[in-house]
């Protein structure tokens, strides 16, 4: 297949063409010989398109601007809506009779046993090896623990200081 070129709209077509398939002239002469659109358009009937289709159509070839108009108008209805129920509640008045804050929120009006819960017996995971639990770092400077078996002070060993 050899190539020529147009001498209307200079593509590059088959040498043997008599016509050329982008313009419908004569290659060698640039004449126009026949209307190529009229043809197309009786050959390929066009769709008519009605505007709802039109609109899916425009919308899904942009999908990226259309999701971010949406999130726009999205935000712009929640502003509108806050904007409404702040000034709704600025304005509104109330039957009912107010709350005292103390009634809602102050822990110092409860009684004594409803304050003092026994805190509940935690268990911990320790991977079956109980001294992990028992185990204390010792700093430089730390005092011991009292011991709660009853042994006075001065039996239990103190750590010699680290260098």
């Amino acid at each position: 297949m050899s190539k020529a070129v147009c001498v209307a709209c200079h593509h590059a077509i088959d040498d043997a063409a008599k016509l050329c398939p982008y313009c419908g002239a004569n290659p060698r002469n640039g004449e126009k010989i026949i209307d190529t659109q009229a043809i197309l358009q009786e050959v390929f009937h066009p769709r008519h398109v009605t505007p709802t289709e039109s609109v899916m159509e425009f919308a899904r070839q942009r999908q990226g601007a259309v999701i971010a108009l949406g999130i726009v108008g999205l935000v712009l209805l929640l502003a509108a809506f806050h904007q409404f129920v702040m000034r709704r509640n600025a304005i509104a008045v109330s039957d009912a009779a107010a709350v005292p804050l103390t009634d809602v929120a102050d822990l110092s009006n409860q009684s004594e046993e409803t304050q003092k819960i026994p805190m509940p017996e935690l268990q911990f995971q320790y991977d079956g090896n109980p001294k992990t639990m028992r185990t204390f770092i010792v700093e430089p400077g730390a005092v011991t623990p009292q011991p709660s078996g009853g042994q006075p002070p001065s039996a239990v060993q103190q750590p010699p200081p680290k260098q």
